[in-house]
Formats: C-alpha cells, structure tokens, sequence
C-alpha cells in the first residue's frame, strides 16, 4: 500500500511545487527500504497487540488447560503446572501482524498474493484443530488425517498453480539442488509435483511438531526466515541471481518484504513466547509459519535448501517417524514396542535426560544458526 501511495503522489507532484519535496518517496522503489520498514513495523505492531490479544484469549477461555499428548506420554508432570492454563492461538497475533504489514509495505504481485492466502488458509487450519483441543476435555484435537487432506490440496493447487503459467512453470518442472548451478532434471512436472506437495506439508507439519517448549519453534522460524529473506533477495535480483548463478524468479523480491514482516513479527511474539510464555502460538501459528517456509522456499526455487536450513525442524520431524517406525517394528518382530529415543518430538527426549528446558531451546538455536549458515553457504559453494 505504502508503495502505490507513494507512486501516486510522487505522479501527481510531476511539474509542480512539490516535486522536490517529495522526491524522498523513491525510497519506497527500493526493496532493502520497504523490507526493514515492514520489520520494523511488523515488530511494533506484536509489541502493541500482544497484551490486547493475551487477554483477549484469557477472556475467551482459550487457554491449555488439557495435558500436551507428548507431556502426557512421557510423563513430563514438572512443568504441566505452569503450562496449564496459558493462552494458545497466539497464531493469530502472528498472522495478522505478518499479513497486515505485508500488505502495507509489498507490491502485490501473483507470488506475494499466493504466499498471503495460503497462510491463511493454514492459520484456520491450524485454529479449527486449537479449538477441537480446548473444547474437547481430552484435549483431542483435528483428525490427523483431515489436517493432512487440507494441506495437500493446497500444496496440489500451488504446485498446479505454478506448473500452468508460462512465466512459473521451470519452478515446478526443473529440479534444483544445493550446491549445484544447474537443473538436475528437466520437463519432470510430476516429479516437481510432488516435491512442491512435499515441502510444502512437510514443512508445516515439522514446524508444528517442533513447538514443544517455550521459544523453541518461533525462535527457529525467526532464523530460517532470515535465510530465506536473503535468498528472496538475492533470487529477484537479475543481476545478483546470474552473478550467483542461482535461479531468477521474477517478482521474488517482494517476497523478501513478506521474509522481513515474518521475522518482525516473530521478535514480537517471541517477546511472550519466551520462558515463561505467557502465550502458545498453538496449531494456529505453527502450522501457517511452517507452511509459508515451504511456500516460500518453492516459489524461489530452492525447495531442498528448506532441509539444510530447517535442519532442526527436519531433525524434529524424522524423530517422531523413526521412533513411531522403531516401535512398530519391534512389537511386531519382538512382542514389545521398543524405542530409540526416551521420547520424540526429540525436545523432549533431552528434557528426560534432565536438560533444563531454556537448555534446550538455547542449544537448539545454536543449531539452526550452523544449519543457516550452512544454507547461505550454497550461494556460493557451487
């Protein structure tokens, strides 16, 4: 919005007085300025809306006050108490604050648009499976399965989205990998397809299962969305993408303004998020946040460096399936599931070996700067 007004007032200044005065409005042409503007405004608008939408939950009731399936597994009765009765769905400040500021300070093209609904469409996703949790005294929420069908339909139409328009369709019929300057494989629609689908759902679900402690998920988010908010940069930038020889993806820049409101807006509510929470960002925010990294890292055309740079989300997500595989391969083999961790999601196996919960997050963070680092390093070692 910020650059359509800009542009129009810079036009009807033209041939008057107040061309020069607002000669300063160029600014708005340039990425680098609308994307710190959005971080900027994406962190004070969390700041300014977290107390009003804590309480609000509070007074809506929509608290935890149902034991976490991976706490009541393991037994991790420690920190149930404090946990017990904070507010969830503080997607939804997430959410508002990432789209609203996207919308002031983007140019909205096809890409920023698509990226826009589909964290919507998985913010109700993930709020529709919230509300099952609260309003079920069991704590049950969404069918597994419907929340997979939903994701996949809509990695399907992003994916068909791409593969039919003329000016996207390398992004789902060309395969890049790390490392490499050149396309792996070609005229491969399906097998891009699939992929897309894959990261996508993937992504949005690793996310979600890495929300487990107080910072863990959202702090991790905040640093694969720095990554991508240089290589949205760099991949809509003519120049930049043939100096690095890494795939031009016209309009991606824009994407990098929405990378820049999804880690202003992250600071914000990792302010209430940290230890102690006062707020969860639930199924609501894990979900959407997941899913718009997989978004975004199909839409520049690097899928596979969402697994180097989401290293600790992919580590995440291969514990539960290892350790739900090991335990059924072994009661069927032996009589009696056995495990391979002391508990999965993989947080939780080190807070059964006594690691202190801030321990964990800390060390976590570690990781996914060393996976970040990593990822950058693609640019340039190819």
């Amino acid at each position: 919005m910020f650059y359509y007004l800009a542009e129009y007032l810079m036009d009807r200044s033209t041939g008057t007085s107040w061309e020069s005065t607002l000669s300063g409005l160029r600014l708005f042409h340039y990425i680098t300025f609308r994307s710190a503007g959005a971080a900027i405004t994406a962190l004070l608008l969390s700041l300014w809306l977290g107390p009003k939408i804590i309480e609000w939950l509070k007074e809506l009731s929509f608290g935890q006050n149902y034991r976490d399936r991976a706490e009541e597994a393991g037994n991790l009765t420690g920190r149930n108490p404090r946990k017990m009765g904070t507010p969830t769905m503080g997607g939804l400040l997430i959410v508002t604050t990432l789209n609203v500021t996207t919308l002031l300070w983007a140019q909205w093209n096809a890409l920023v648009i698509l990226t826009l609904l589909s964290v919507v469409v998985l913010a109700g996703l993930g709020f529709y499976d919230d509300y099952m949790k609260i309003s079920k005294a069991s704590g049950g929420g969404a069918k597994s399965h419907i929340k997979i069908y939903v994701q996949t339909i809509l990695a399907l139409f992003i994916g068909l989205y791409l593969w039919r328009l003329p000016t996207t369709t390398k992004l789902v019929t060309e395969i890049m990998v790390p490392f490499y300057k050149y396309p792996v494989l070609s005229g491969v629609g399906g097998v891009g397809l699939i992929l897309t689908v894959l990261t996508i759902v993937g992504s949005s679900n690793a996310v979600n299962l890495t929300d487990g402690l107080d910072g863990l998920a959202i702090g991790c988010t905040l640093i694969v969305s720095f990554v991508f908010l240089i290589l949205t940069y760099l991949a809509g930038n003519l120049r930049a993408a043939e100096y690095l020889q890494i795939p031009y993806v016209s309009g991606a820049g824009e994407l990098t303004v929405f990378c820049a409101a999804m880690v202003g807006a992250g600071m914000g509510f990792l302010w209430y998020n940290c230890h102690p929470a006062q707020v969860f960002m639930g199924d609501t925010g894990s979900l959407a946040l997941g899913g718009a990294l997989g978004i975004v890292a199909v839409l520049i055309h690097q899928p596979l460096v969402l697994i180097i740079a989401g290293g600790v989300f992919v580590m995440e997500a291969l514990s539960v399936i290892l350790q739900r595989g090991y335990f059924r391969y072994t009661k069927r083999r032996f009589g009696t599931g056995r495990r391979l961790f002391l508990m999965a999601p993989i947080h939780h196996h080190f807070e059964k070996k006594n690691w202190a919960e801030t321990q964990v997050v800390v060390r976590f963070y570690i990781l996914c700067v060393l996976c970040a680092v990593v990822a950058l390093s693609s640019l340039k070692i190819r």
